[in-house]
């Protein structure tokens, strides 16, 4: 994990509102936003990084992220691919460019 990637896709991320949408998975969705979004924080606040627990939180929830996002309008795919992204740079799976 690159802790300076993390952040500056954390920073973009936050500097994106949430996507104008209509799906009856939305709450679902802003759950494993406020989720994932938690877990970067606290990655970002610790020296230690992620515990277990929390790793296995980010897995679970990308799991769902890409199960949901599936029928979503190309516009907000892009604001959950983001997080999808933040997600796997979390468990180290980053796209390596």
């Amino acid at each position: 994990m690159d802790r300076s990637k993390i952040a500056t896709a954390w920073e973009q991320h936050c500097a994106t509102g949430w996507p104008q949408f209509s799906s009856p998975h939305q709450g679902q969705l802003m759950t494993l936003d406020t989720v994932i979004s938690g877990c970067v924080v606290f990655y970002l606040d610790s020296a230690e990084g992620l515990d277990a627990q929390r790793v296995a939180i980010v897995k679970d929830c990308l799991g769902d992220l890409d199960e949901l996002t599936e029928t979503l309008d190309s516009e907000s795919k892009i604001y959950f691919f983001r997080l999808r992204e933040l997600g796997a740079m979390l468990l180290g799976d980053e796209p390596r460019s």
